[in-house]
Order: structure tokens, then sequence, then C-alpha cells
């Protein structure tokens, strides 16, 4: 039976830290977007604040999202061990290296930040877990390092695609 609460709790920031693959979704006026993500690129500040970094190279859905107030879900599954899915529902800010608290939140992940396009900050509004029983148990092999390799060699040519940049949205739109 489903649960639903305002907070992570200290067993669930502990489940999220081991799960090597999650899903964010993002809705504004447009399509839902979803996506799954991998690598180290979560971190989890505090009961209610997660940041996420985000790789140069892809449409940018998340950015135009939440630059339009939209809502954010991420979504944690358990392939391996214990089932359990948990849901974080999210009100978003993206950060943008030009801003002064870039490189301070840039100093919690181990990732090149050349590679990096902006750091989304997701405040946490609604908890919800379930079981997760009908979720295979797969077993993780390795991280792929394509997209890492794709963003750096992007970010070297210069060829950097911000949504704010190309729509001239201000970075700090909505803040929390």
């Amino acid at each position: 039976m489903g649960k639903q609460y305002k907070v992570l709790s200290k067993r669930d920031i502990e489940f999220i830290k081991k799960q090597r693959l999650f899903f964010i979704s993002s809705c504004s006026n447009h399509e839902v977007n979803l996506s799954p993500r991998g690598y180290e690129s979560i971190y989890i500040a505090d009961e209610s604040t997660l940041y996420m970094i985000d790789y140069l190279g892809s449409g940018n859905r998340t950015a135009r999202d939440i630059s339009e107030d939209g809502e954010i879900t991420l979504m944690f599954t358990a392939f391996e061990g214990k089932p359990k899915i948990l849901r974080c529902f999210c009100k978003g800010v993206c950060i943008q290296k030009s801003e002064d608290t870039f490189k301070e939140i840039s100093s919690f992940f181990t990732e090149d930040m050349l590679a990096i396009r902006h750091i989304f900050k997701f405040n946490i509004y609604a908890i919800e877990s379930s079981c997760g029983m009908g979720v295979p148990l797969m077993q993780y092999q390795q991280d792929r390092d394509e997209v890492k390799e794709y963003a750096l060699d992007m970010a070297k040519k210069g060829k950097f695609n911000s949504y704010h940049d190309e729509h001239k949205v201000p970075p700090n739109l909505h803040t929390l």
C-alpha cells in the first residue's frame, strides 16, 4: 500500500543513494517529458532539497518546464534487493554557470563541470512510496560514458545549449 508524506526520511535518503538509475519527468504547458538518468547526478542537501547536474546535449525540456513553473517528479525504483518505488514531487530552479551559487553547489559533485549545462535545484513538496513488487529484478553491469564524453566534447568546442540562452529566459525566473 502506498504512503504519501512531506519530507524524505533517513531510510528514503539511503534508498536514493543506492540507486544507479532513476527517472525524471517534467511538465508545463507542453507534452510530459520523461527521461532515465544515471551516474552520481543527484545530491541530497536535506530532507526536502535535491540537486541534479544536467549534461549538455539533449533538448533540455526539464529546463523549459522549470522556467514555465512546471512540475517535476523524480522516481527511484529498486531493481535489486527489496522492492520499493519512491517518487519525489517537486518544483525546480535552474542554476546557471554564470550564477554565484553554481560554483558552491557544483562542489557537491565529482563530475567535470565543463560538461554540465546547469544544475537543477528541486524543492520537494510531497513524497510517495509504494511496494514496487511488480518491478523486475535486474542486474547492474556498468555506467555508460558516452553522454559524459559527448557533453565534454561539445563544451570544449563551445557548443553550449542552455534553454535560457536559446529562449532569453532570466536564469532565476522562479525562485523557491
